[in-house]
């Protein structure tokens, strides 16, 4: 396992995006059989707290756009639907 995993394992991702891409390296490394158990483990532990950052990061948009669309939020026409 790289430093970068355990200097990173502490440190609050500075966006969503960067959160994502982190996730997706650690996925990619565990699905590849490149780590050992122990670092498997802790990029599981790594992983959760991405995803927690991200369902956090996520409600918060959701938020915003309760406010802007006044809690009315629309569900997407399906294909077709709509359209004229």
């Amino acid at each position: 396992m790289s430093k970068k995993l355990t200097a990173d394992a502490t440190a609050a991702p500075a966006s969503f995006e960067e959160a994502m891409a982190e996730l997706a390296q650690l996925v990619a490394q565990m699905e590849a059989g490149q780590l050992p158990l122990e670092a498997s483990v802790a990029a599981y532990a790594r992983g959760s707290e991405l995803v927690k950052f991200c369902a956090v990061q996520l409600e918060k948009v959701e938020s915003q756009v309760k406010v802007l669309e006044g809690d009315m939020l629309k569900p997407f026409a399906e294909a077709g639907e709509g359209e004229l």
